[in-house]
């Protein structure tokens, strides 16, 4: 393992949610204004084929469907990832009625500045995000460095088991676009390991293996291997990991450990052994809200009040983290150069493709 002097990648997470409905494109222009580095679409199906960009494919929270009549009949209860769910999905929809609905605040307890912003902005296709950063791109200029495209595919085994394949609509349009190759400003990302592994030798890309704080990844459950996200953290598995992606997307609290009463402790070591496996490390989530961070880092007991997210952006940019995941670009944008400021060279994990 060579040192490397890469500077941490900024993902606006899914846009920058703080300030503008997630998944919207005011939501991406914005970070891409703010300076991050990549921005992040979820995706999940239409009934007709087309991969649009929902944080779930249950949009009952992040829609204003429930307000449309003629859709009430589509209310329904379904098993998502073996737990039972009521609202509207995605895949019940064509991309032409989808259109028809408006965007609303996922958080609207927290985020009461963006409840203004709701019912304006349509719910956007993979493409239509591509455009996005495809039109920021030729505005910089072939020497500019590139904004990137850093995708989730949803409920991956659900969607096969209901005959839908995420990852072969994925690369259609990758394809198309012209973007499935090396050194695409691509990242392709799951919760799930099966779908990375069947994706690995149809992409160059480089693969993200996300995992949560606690439970397991749905493929595993339904095939009753007992390892859960915990236990992928070990070296052993991080090298199985290797095998088939460029790194791994972690839970912050994998990385720095939280108390029951949410006091920031210490690094677990996740970091160290992830990077001795040749892996990159992107954290989830920042955010800016007291409701998120650390105890030590809350200002009020303002659960939607701004608290001290340098502080908590801070301590994972010491711990060697390589890029993070942020609902505030601007915060995250400051903070790294904070960091860089102050950083001394260490040991990392190369970049994809250097």
């Amino acid at each position: 393992m060579t040192a490397s002097l890469v500077e941490p990648v900024v993902i606006a997470h899914r846009g920058v949610p703080g300030a503008r409905l997630e998944h919207t494109r005011p939501s991406y222009l914005l970070g891409i204004e703010e300076g991050a580095d990549f921005i992040e679409p979820d995706v999940v199906a239409t009934r007709d084929g087309v991969l649009v960009v929902r944080h779930e494919n249950e949009i009952g929270g992040t829609t204003d469907v429930a307000a449309h009549p003629e859709f009430a009949h589509r209310r329904t209860t379904k098993f998502i990832d073996g737990v039972p769910l009521t609202g509207w999905f995605t895949e019940d929809f064509t991309l032409a009625e989808l259109k028809t609905l408006r965007t609303m605040e996922r958080l609207p307890q927290l985020r009461p500045q963006n409840l203004p912003l709701s019912g304006i902005e349509p719910i956007l296709t993979l493409d239509e995000v591509i455009d996005i950063a495809e039109a920021e791109n030729a505005r910089r200029g072939p020497g500019a460095e590139p904004i990137g495209v850093y995708i989730e595919t949803k409920h991956p085994l659900y969607f096969r088991a209901i005959g839908i394949d995420l990852n072969a609509m994925l690369l259609e349009v990758l394809e198309r676009r012209g973007l499935n190759h090396e050194g695409a400003k691509v990242f392709i990302q799951s919760m799930e390991t099966a779908n990375l592994r069947a994706l690995r030798p149809l992409t160059p890309l480089p693969l993200i293996q996300l995992m949560e704080r606690k439970g397991a990844p749905y493929d595993l459950t339904a095939t009753w291997d007992p390892r859960d996200y915990a236990a992928l953290t070990a070296p052993a598995e991080l090298a199985r990991i290797a095998e088939y992606a460029q790194g791994i997307g972690p839970n912050k609290s994998l990385v720095i450990a939280r108390a029951r009463d949410h006091t920031l402790l210490d690094e677990t070591g996740l970091v160290h052994d992830a990077h001795e496996a040749g892996l990159l490390v992107h954290i989830w989530t920042m955010r800016n809200e007291n409701n998120f961070l650390p105890k030590q880092f809350k200002t009020s007991q303002d659960k939607a009040a701004p608290g001290d997210a340098t502080a908590e952006l801070m301590a994972f940019l010491a711990a060697g983290v390589d890029g993070v995941f942020s609902d505030f670009t601007r915060t995250a944008v400051a903070a790294r150069a904070a960091h860089r400021s102050s950083a001394v060279p260490t040991g990392s994990a190369p970049a994809p493709g250097a």
